[in-house]
């Protein structure tokens, strides 16, 4: 035993520095972990008899909010383009939450068409509707056209969403008092909108591209917070975090090998799912959010969003020239 301890010391007095290297970047991967990992949805308001529906909600963070309110009791709407992987997931939630009132419902944001035979669907089979999550999107993928012939971030991150929420109002206006959640992104921060060239035909980036679609969930939550004033209806956008999930599945593949390894090794500290939905959650049933509408959330707090984003002139810009696009001017 005196051996033992003996060289034990001997290690620990030879290593000392190198240990004490290793402690440091643990704790700090600790604490860096800590703090990615963001607030939490505290409520524990139930949902019985409800209806939520949320677009994308077979994987990632989207599945994770459908889960949470399927067990809060909710009607849950599951509006997915792959039906396949939305059965699955739809299956795996009823499993979990004991809850079997989870259902699934075709939805592709790419296709104008498609998001009108949704809503048509939902207006004459459901009585009402509580809460309506933007939550699909997509994101740094190539220079790809919607079924409309829209540029594909913006025709599904903004133009889908604003379809659908626009043709749904009444059934929400209904349904009061009841929420609309769009999940954007701090990407809005380094976006602008294009107004001359809203497609970006001109000279496409996918990341230009992104943080325009993101920008446009901030500025679309605004102005239709000022449209809704005293409805009973509220509005909502927010950032969910850097999450592991399929979104950025068009980005790996373009990297160079060592961006890839060094994209690995920060995922380790990004948020899971689960982490990645509390400010949705938050957004769309915490009781002390009742009286609010219009701002913008992150880590399940207010938080003040870029100058661009608080522009009421560009939102309003940007409600026009969105409702031209989509057929409803």
């Amino acid at each position: 035993m005196q051996n033992y301890a003996d060289n034990m010391r001997d290690f620990v007095e030879k290593h000392a520095t190198g240990l004490a290297v290793a402690l440091v970047a643990g704790v700090s991967a600790l604490a860096l972990r800590r703090w990615m990992s963001g607030g939490v949805c505290r409520s524990r308001v139930r949902l019985d008899g409800k209806t939520v529906l949320i677009t994308g909600a077979n994987c990632g963070i989207g599945k994770e909010t459908a889960l949470d309110m399927a067990n809060r009791g909710a009607k849950v709407i599951m509006a997915c383009r792959d039906m396949t992987k939305a059965r699955i997931a739809a299956d795996e939630i009823r499993q979990q939450s004991g809850n079997g009132n989870v259902v699934v419902k075709k939805l592709d944001l790419a296709s104008l068409q498609s998001v009108r035979d949704l809503a048509k669907e939902i207006q004459e089979n459901e009585e009402r509707l509580d809460i309506l999550i933007n939550n699909a999107g997509i994101m740094f993928c190539p220079k790809w056209e919607t079924e409309d012939g829209f540029e594909m971030q913006f025709g599904v991150n903004h133009l889908g969403h604003f379809l659908l929420t626009n043709t749904l109002l009444d059934l929400l206006k209904k349904s009061t008092p009841s929420r609309i959640v769009n999940v954007s992104s701090t990407a809005h921060e380094k976006g602008r909108i294009h107004f001359e060239d809203i497609n970006l035909d001109k000279d496409y980036d996918p990341y230009t591209s992104y943080r325009q679609s993101k920008l446009a969930n901030v500025l679309f939550s605004r102005e239709l917070a000022s449209r809704l004033k005293d409805t009973g209806v509220t509005v909502y956008s927010l950032h969910p975090g850097v999450i592991r999930t399929e979104l950025g599945r068009h980005l790996f593949p373009t990297l160079a090998m060592w961006k890839r390894i060094v994209a690995a090794a920060v995922m380790t500290f990004v948020k899971s799912p689960w982490e990645g939905a509390q400010t949705t959650l938050h957004c769309a049933i915490d009781e002390s959010l009742a009286n609010s509408s219009g701002l913008y959330y992150s880590d399940c707090a207010p938080k003040e969003p870029a100058p661009q984003a608080l522009d009421d002139a560009a939102a309003k810009r940007l409600w026009d020239l969105s409702a031209s696009m989509v057929g409803l001017a």
